[in-house]
């Protein structure tokens, strides 16, 4: 019997990657349910294909678009975050992937696991955001959280081939460095959101690919790894690895160290994590180890790149440091990205409102979507700043 996916972020780069898994794994999976938040467009054509049970659109314009565009089906649309837990409750649904960014699914996160569905997670901010109270709430009701990112799929794999018993001496998460690795500090300031964007390794989403080039993806990684693992701050690292052919590494007590390695492929980890804890054929190239010609290691600098010190700090610190930096990150990258402040404002802007925050050790949800309101609206207030002072 086929089993039931909602991708929830069906439209970006992971829930459209998700799709050609799915086609090309038809007899064992069904698309049950898609989401999207302002590309109704793309989710029209998307449910046109599929003819899902569930449709939703967190965003008013876009829901009330499709409405006026879908023809009358079997596609039930909803609309906002209640559509996404109307989802993830559903008796329908068996695996619910989470391809969205930012905290619009947050809830629907915490009701998917109530419901007991296999949850596929790529939406690091998640638990970036509410770490503490998700995989608390996941333990509370015995469900896995599968991750989807390449690095964490990878640790994912390492702790599964090393055995889960055996003491983690070290988590080393690797990135390629971005499109900016080789750029002197002096002329990261006048660095375009085109440079920015250039990737040399991933073919991601623009957020994504900007935190690539300040190196705050990892940063965020770090700390989604210390929750999906449960392990204490000082465990996970990073490492700068150009070629991108390793995704990660496990170093345990005894000094092995487990590495996965495989084709920059997001389809990889996707299929992964849908089929787990089986292995079937995929659509991704293998390696050609007689291309590879080297794998190269550095440390990441933190100078040129402060985010990841930034990310770092928020760490240690625990509590909601990490929703604050999470939130103040996602303006900054979108004024980064409209040309209303400078690559190396970034940083800036996201140091600013850390420096405002006063540091809570437990929040309920309710308050961490308080706090994530409070975190944006003063980054605006800290990059308009930066931008009368740029005049003056």
């Amino acid at each position: 019997m086929k089993q039931a996916v909602a991708i929830l972020g069906s439209t970006g780069s992971i829930g459209s990657s998700t799709l050609q898994v799915l086609d090309s794994l038809a007899d064992r999976f069904a698309v049950i349910a898609l989401s999207a938040h302002s590309n109704h467009e793309l989710l029209t054509s998307q449910i046109n294909v599929y003819r899902p049970r569930f449709a939703a659109a967190t965003d008013d314009t876009a829901y009330n678009a499709l409405a006026e565009s879908l023809p009358d089906g079997d596609t039930r649309l909803l609309r906002g975050s209640s559509g996404l837990e109307e989802i993830c409750s559903s008796d329908e649904v068996d695996i619910v992937v989470f391809a969205t960014s930012g905290v619009s699914s947050l809830s629907a996160l915490f009701c998917a696991i109530e419901h007991k569905k296999k949850i596929c997670i790529a939406n690091k901010e998640l638990l970036v955001m509410a770490g503490a109270l998700v995989t608390a709430h996941a333990k509370q009701y015995n469900v896995p959280l599968i991750p989807v990112d390449s690095e964490h799929s990878a640790i994912f794999q390492c702790l599964n081939g090393g055995g889960r018993d055996h003491p983690i001496k070290k988590i080393y998460l690797t990135g390629s460095g971005g499109a900016l690795r080789m750029r002197k500090k002096e002329l990261l300031e006048g660095v375009s959101p085109k440079e920015a964007l250039s990737h040399p390794k991933w073919k991601m989403g623009k957020k994504i690919t900007v935190d690539s080039a300040t190196l705050m993806n990892k940063g965020l990684e770090l700390i989604e790894a210390r929750w999906l693992f449960d392990v204490s701050p000082g465990v996970p690292d990073v490492v700068i690895h150009p070629e991108a052919v390793i995704h990660s590494m496990v170093e345990f007590v005894d000094g092995s160290v487990l590495a996965q390695l495989a084709s920059c492929d997001m389809r990889l980890p996707i299929q992964y994590a849908l089929t787990y804890p089986e292995r079937v054929p995929s659509l991704v190239d293998t390696l050609d180890f007689s291309a590879i010609r080297s794998l190269t290691f550095e440390e990441p600098d933190t100078e040129r790149f402060p985010c990841l010190r930034l990310a770092k700090e928020a760490l240690y610190a625990g509590g909601t440091a990490s929703c604050v930096l999470n939130s103040a990150n996602e303006v900054a990258v979108h004024l980064f990205l409209t040309e209303k402040i400078g690559f190396m404002d970034i940083p800036a802007v996201i140091e600013k409102v850390l420096e405002k925050h006063i540091l809570k050790d437990g929040c309920s949800l309710e308050e961490i979507l308080r706090l994530d309101t409070w975190a944006r609206s003063q980054a605006y207030e800290a990059a308009a700043r930066l931008r009368r002072r740029a005049v003056m």
